[in-house]
Order: C-alpha cells, then sequence, then structure tokens
C-alpha cells in the first residue's frame, strides 16, 4: 500500500494566459442543501459564485425523502436527541459537535418556515414523524415522503432574491486552485467557455456524497466523490473514508432504478420479512425494524444469505391503506409503475450505498485543514455522525454547516483584519506527455462500482480488500495520468481517487464498528476508539484518539 502511485497534482494542465479568468469573494462548489444555505448567509456587500454540475434541483438535498430531525415536540428534549445520535455513532460522535447541532435545529427548521417550507402538519401542528435509532417522534416532513423536494423549493426561491448571487449550472469543478499554501479559488469546465479560472477570497466546498462508487446506491449520478478528490489533490485532511453508510430499503426490481423507500415507513409501522414472510428483525435487535441503518443493514445482509434470495420485503399490509398512501404518495406511486401496491404487496429491498459518513475534515464552523477552503454538508467529517449516521441528520447538518461556513467566511473577509486584494498567481505547473489510445472510460466506471460493491459494501474481510486495493491500484496507474477534456473522463478518475482511499481506510480499521464490518474482525476494538486522518504525501493515517463518551440517558416522554 505504501507504493500507492498518487497521481497529478492538477486532473489537466492549464495556461493562465490563455483561459478567461473569473473573480468572486465566496466560490461555493456545489448547489445542495448545504451550498445554497453557505450562500443565503455570505453578507450581502461580497459577491458570490455558485458552481454547480448540473443545475439547482438535481443535487441529493432534491432527492431525501425522510425528513429532517429536531426537538420541537414538547415532550421531547435535546437530551433525547443527543443520546440517540451518540447511541447511533458507535462511540466515534464529537459529543460537543452533536449538543451544538441539536441545540440548533429548531432554528434551522423554523427558518426554513420562514422562508416558505410547507412542512407537513396534522390539527395545526408540524406533524411529527419517527425513524430507526430515534427515541422520540421528531422528524418534521414534507409532501409526505418528499421533504427534499420542498425543502429546496423553498431555499432556491429564497435564492432568487440575493442580488449578490451569480450561479453557474452545469459546470464541472476540476480543481481547487492553491498558491502559498492556500486555497484561492478553482478549475473549472463547462461548455460555453471550456476551462475557467475562478479566483475567490475563500472557498466552500459542497459537493455531496460518493455513493455512485456503489453499484447499489440510492444516490443520482452525480454524486461520484468530486469534492473529496478535489480536496484530497489540494491537500486537505481527509477522515473516516471507510464509513459509507447502507440503507437498508432501496427499491430491488431488475430494470428499476434503486429508489429508496424512506426510513418513516419502518418508523409508521411496517415489517421487514424474508421470503418466507417471516418478520426477522427482532430476530436481532430489540429495537426490530427502528434499530438503527447499520444494524437493518447488516440483518437483511444475512438473511438473503441464509435464504440464498436476492432480496428481502417490507410488508405493510397490516396498516390502514389509506393511511398508507397519503403518508406515503411517492413511493405508492413508484412501485406502481412496476404493478405493485405499496400498501397490499410486499416490496422487495435491498441496502444500497446512501451517505458517506467521512470526508474532508472540518471544524464547528466547517474550516477545513487548508486556509482559504470551508466545507459543508455531505462532502465533510464534521463528528456529528461517528461510525454511523441516525436518520434525518444530513440536511440538519448541511443546514447548520452552511449557515455557518458562509457567515464566518463573509466575517473573515469583512474584519479590519482581512485586507486582502485579489492576485493572480502565475502558476507554474510541470508538463505532462498525454498517453495515447482510447479507454472505455463506461467500462472502467462499471467495473469499479462492481468491485466496490462486492468487496467494499456492507460486509468487508481483510482478503477482499486487498484484492480490491490491488485491482483500483491497477486502473489508477493507466487512468490517473491521462489528460482528458471533458467531465466523464475527469469523474472517473475521482471515483477511483476516493475508492482506493475508501478501501485503504477499511484495511486499516481492523475491527467491526458501525457502519464498517469487518467479518474478519467481528467485534469493536477499544484500540480504534480512534479517527483514521489521512492527507497525500503520507502513506499512514494520523490517529485521532475519541475519549470515551457518556451519553445522556433519553428522558421518558
Amino acid at each position: 500500500m505504501n507504493s500507492m502511485f498518487e497521481g497529478p497534482r492538477y486532473l489537466t494542465t492549464f495556461g493562465p494566459k490563455r483561459v478567461p479568468h473569473c473573480f468572486t469573494d465566496v466560490l461555493i462548489l456545489g448547489g445542495g442543501l448545504a451550498g445554497l444555505r453557505a450562500a443565503l448567509a455570505v453578507a450581502p456587500e461580497l459577491s458570490v459564485t455558485v458552481i454547480t454540475k448540473d443545475d439547482l434541483r438535481t443535487s441529493s438535498s432534491q432527492w431525501a425523502q425522510g425528513g429532517i430531525a429536531g426537538v420541537v415536540d414538547p415532550e421531547d428534549r435535546f437530551d433525547n436527541h443527543v443520546a440517540d445520535t451518540l447511541t447511533a455513532g458507535c462511540g466515534l460522535c464529537h459529543a460537543d459537535v452533536v449538543e451544538a447541532v441539536v441545540r440548533e435545529a429548531p432554528q434551522r427548521i423554523a427558518e426554513l418556515i420562514a422562508w416558505g417550507t410547507k412542512f407537513d402538519e396534522r390539527n395545526g401542528s408540524l406533524e411529527l414523524g419517527r425513524e430507526g435509532g430515534h427515541s422520540h417522534h421528531r422528524i418534521v416532513h414534507a409532501l409526505g415522503d418528499a421533504t427534499g423536494r420542498e425543502v429546496m423549493r423553498a431555499v432556491i426561491e429564497r435564492t432568487k432574491l440575493l442580488e449578490n448571487l451569480e450561479v453557474w449550472p452545469e459546470t464541472f469543478s476540476i480543481d481547487l486552485l492553491t498558491f502559498e499554501g492556500r486555497c484561492r479559488g478553482a478549475l473549472v469546465w463547462n461548455k460555453a467557455h471550456g476551462k475557467t479560472l475562478v479566483w475567490a477570497r475563500r472557498t466552500i466546498l459542497a459537493t455531496g456524497g460518493a455513493g455512485q462508487l456503489y453499484r447499489e446506491s440510492t444516490n443520482p449520478e452525480g454524486a461520484s466523490g468530486d469534492g473529496m478528490a478535489l480536496a484530497w489533490r489540494a491537500g486537505c485532511e481527509l477522515r473516516d473514508m471507510e464509513f459509507m453508510q447502507f440503507h437498508p430499503t432501496v427499491l430491488y426490481i431488475a430494470g428499476g432504478a434503486r429508489s429508496l423507500i424512506t426510513e418513516a415507513v419502518r418508523g409508521a409501522g411496517a415489517h421487514l420479512v424474508d421470503r418466507e414472510g417471516h418478520r426477522f428483525m427482532p430476530d436481532f435487535d430489540p429495537r426490530a425494524e427502528l434499530a438503527p441503518r447499520d444494524v437493518v443493514s447488516q440483518a437483511i445482509t444475512v438473511v438473503m444469505q441464509r435464504t440464498r434470495h436476492s432480496n428481502v420485503y417490507l410488508d405493510l399490509g397490516h396498516l390502514d391503506p389509506k393511511e398508507v398512501h397519503a403518508r406515503f404518495p411517492g413511493m405508492a406511486q413508484i412501485c406502481a409503475k412496476f404493478g405493485l401496491d405499496l400498501a397490499r404487496d410486499r416490496i422487495p429491498v435491498r441496502p444500497g450505498a446512501h451517505y458517506m459518513i467521512g470526508g474532508a475534515t472540518v471544524d464547528a464552523n466547517g474550516r477545513t485543514t487548508l486556509p482559504g477552503l470551508f466545507a459543508a454538508g455531505e462532502v465533510t467529517s464534521s463528528g456529528l455522525h461517528g461510525a454511523n449516521r441516525l436518520a434525518s441528520n444530513s440536511l440538519l447538518e448541511g443546514l447548520v454547516y452552511g449557515a455557518r461556513a458562509g457567515a464566518v467566511a463573509s466575517e473573515e473577509l469583512l474584519s479590519a483584519a482581512a485586507v486582502e486584494e485579489f492576485r493572480v498567481p502565475m502558476l507554474s505547473l510541470p508538463k505532462r506527455a498525454d498517453i495515447n489510445g482510447p479507454l472505455d472510460l463506461a467500462d472502467i466506471r462499471n467495473s469499479l462500482r462492481s468491485l466496490m460493491w462486492r468487496h467494499v459494501g456492507v460486509e468487508r474481510s481483510g482478503g477482499t480488500l486487498a484484492e480490491a486495493a490491488e485491482t483500483v491500484e491497477s486502473w489508477c496507474r493507466y487512468v490517473l495520468p491521462r489528460q482528458f477534456g471533458e467531465p466523464e473522463g475527469w469523474q472517473l478518475q475521482n471515483m477511483l481517487e476516493v475508492s482506493r482511499l475508501m478501501i485503504r481506510a477499511a484495511i486499516a480499521r481492523s475491527e467491526t464498528r458501525g457502519v464498517h464490518v469487518r467479518t474478519d474482525h467481528p467485534r469493536a476494538d477499544p484500540v480504534w476508539m480512534a479517527h483514521l486522518a489521512w492527507q497525500r504525501g503520507h502513506p499512514e493515517p494520523r490517529l485521532e484518539r475519541r475519549p470515551p463518551a457518556a451519553a445522556p440517558v433519553p428522558l421518558p416522554g
């Protein structure tokens, strides 16, 4: 592993005198909830540019179903939400981060309502759902099972009021620009202008996750780990890269998209059954279907192996059909396309890659280890999730850290000490010889996703991880040095960079903790009560020890 080929610092060469230049105060890479919330927090006297790979309506935030967790019920307590988050995180949550984010949740939810978000109500009050790992009903949701769509609608409308904001859609972020140890912006590409150097006084990374590294995933096509790869090449520290969360219930129908079936379905009383109709979750955990995601995903995997069947089933047949269709209209519509009635038929499901817990290490305000660069949302490792994310804490994290990153970046630029002028450094890039010969990029991409699913999926082992490492490294040696001229090639290079880092981290953590399951090390080991932090140029990880944290005792309610 120490002989890993690191690849070039920049994916493509560029001549500063031969490409267009653009200048902005704050550059935000990513147009999901975290990125737009950051834009809304930037001071109005500062210019903001948002770069998004597609458009503002195609981020992972848009597809979030369940909702946003927050203590808004008088019967609930902050300590309950904190305790649930710490328990799910299996010892690696930062207690101070969890406490701060949980206490900020009601404010962020109220803010969304003030901006026009229409959350579901019952009898004039917010209707609160309950999901796996939560001790209370505290999930605010919208449109039944389409919370992300409604939240993003309201936030996008709010950003349209910003006179200091410019959005560049269908623009690919190739690399972060660094000079003299600071982030200075990014090299981007679109069809209209080709390569463009966007110089920024502060940059905020909000590019989302990496679920598309896996054959089975709930994530949109754009979730290919680009931001993590950008940060890695720029010298940022990345942490917890072994922790990919697999959602237990992904619709599994041949020919159909791998649609997420929200955890709220189980919160409403759905049962998980095997091919014989046996309800199996009580055999694995006293919380049954409401156990945390890592527990449910592992149980499903065991049952599929035991029954030699490709999936298990969600059974809602014992629930009121009218209530089911009213509460989950989106999911009912998807199932109907395949001749299934969500309320009456057993729905085939299996786990799929859902949420990347690891990413760029950030502090409480979203600062990364690279000066001038902030990050927010799924691209980060903030300390909130530990080794397993509690359901519906993701949109909350994006809101909290997006707001903080935007606000603190503004404060830095407006402070008396920050008298900064734009300087365009004349970057001196080493010449690179192009490698001739075509590559079937789709074939490599599909092979990578299949390999990651087989060997770095819900269950891993030392032997299969070593095989994965060898294979991915061989691909890296001939793919990373190549000069590509469009996003398909750059995206594949990013996927390879992030995949092999995830594999290295999974090999290094020789224990089972949260979403990281090593069949050859099936128990948690106190020695590994630590984060693994990685940085380009350093073959071994930095161990960041975590002190044992006692979770608050949940209060009755």
